[in-house]
């Protein structure tokens, strides 16, 4: 499906001014009624409600538009003007689009990002939000902006991600040996299948179904909040809430939009934002657990096991972490040393 046109020319040369209309203001040729017209704001997502980023955007583009009293207005847009997350983050450097979020694409589009992939670094979900929102959060808004042209509004997550497999409960990682499971087309997902054991099949999301079908894998990974709406159940019996990666993204803002804000609007948005990252937080983690999972998959035919973590992630200690240590050594000691 081809993404929609971006935006109109004249709407396009609006946003990729330093702050639109008060731009004009700051020339000194604004006309009479310029003063009364609300600074348009575009905020494109490839997904719509209710998916649940979708829900999560939406709510924060009404709620600055709401509270800026007349100042600025937020138009949310999901599903509609573009259906790729690389599609988004290049009209927000491009100032095409003021604000949006990579998604699940994160550490393809940031790839500083992808060391909240390495397996088992980020043990729970307090130990993320500690590391998010302190130092560590605070070196990837400098870097980003300095790098990429994008200011940080928040960071929030689709979850830990599990295993799914049709063949029996994985308990312990010697239950992983031999078991051929899809991974995205990514080298930090290949590490962490086989680094744990089992046998990395790297594959788009749109082949999974028919090649658990078929035979060619045995299972796969996804959040429990995943596993209905993508219909995993159809191929799998077992559900095991390993927690290997925790699936780490952001939303960001185009840097010139955010340096022609007043500090009082740059404000509204940082406390929105800091809004809108504890309801996704929170909605997130109530669906990511056992009880959760068993609630929503049992009644489909899986079975669900909570193994101890504690196995895992010392084998992926051994056999995934010192190359990612490496690679990730700007952020790597201050990730570690942070206590949940």
């Amino acid at each position: 499906m081809n993404a929609r046109p971006l935006l109109p020319t004249p709407r396009r040369r609006l946003l990729k001014t330093a702050g639109g209309l008060a731009g004009i203001l700051a020339l000194g040729r604004a006309p009479a009624f310029a003063q009364t017209q609300p600074k348009k704001l575009v905020l494109p997502s490839i997904t719509p409600p209710p998916e649940a980023s979708g829900v999560m955007l939406e709510w924060m583009a009404k709620e600055i538009t709401a509270r800026s009293k007349g100042e600025l207005q937020v138009d949310f847009f999901g599903g509609s003007l573009m259906t790729k997350e690389i599609d988004v983050m290049n009209a927000v450097k491009s100032g095409n689009a003021a604000i949006g979020t990579p998604s699940g694409a994160a550490a393809t589009i940031f790839p500083e990002m992808g060391v909240f992939l390495v397996p088992y670094l980020i043990q729970n979900y307090p130990h993320a939000y500690k590391v998010l929102n302190g130092s560590v959060g605070d070196k990837l808004d400098a870097i980003f902006q300095k790098k990429y042209g994008v200011k940080v509004l928040f960071f929030f997550d689709l979850g830990f991600r599990h295993f799914w497999n049709s063949k029996r409960p994985i308990n312990e990682p010697r239950d992983l040996r031999g078991m051929k499971l899809r991974t995205q087309p990514s080298k930090v997902f290949t590490d962490t299948v086989n680094g744990l054991g089992a046998v990395a099949v790297p594959l788009g999301w749109a082949e999974v179904i028919t090649a658990a079908q078929q035979g060619v894998i045995d299972g796969a990974d996804l959040p429990v909040v995943n596993m209905v709406p993508l219909k995993a159940y159809e191929v799998s019996k077992y559900y095991s809430l390993t927690a290997h990666n925790y699936g780490s993204t952001l939303t960001v803002m185009n840097l010139e939009m955010w340096n022609g804000l007043r500090p009082a609007q740059q404000k509204l948005f940082l406390d929105v934002g800091r809004e809108t990252q504890g309801r996704s937080r929170e909605a997130m983690e109530s669906v990511d657990s056992e009880a959760s999972a068993k609630s929503q998959l049992e009644p489909v035919g899986m079975k669900i096991n909570a193994p101890d973590r504690e196995p895992f992630r010392k084998l992926a200690m051994d056999k995934v972490w010192p190359a990612y240590q490496k690679q990730y050594a700007e952020l790597w000691d201050e990730i570690v040393s942070v206590k949940a």
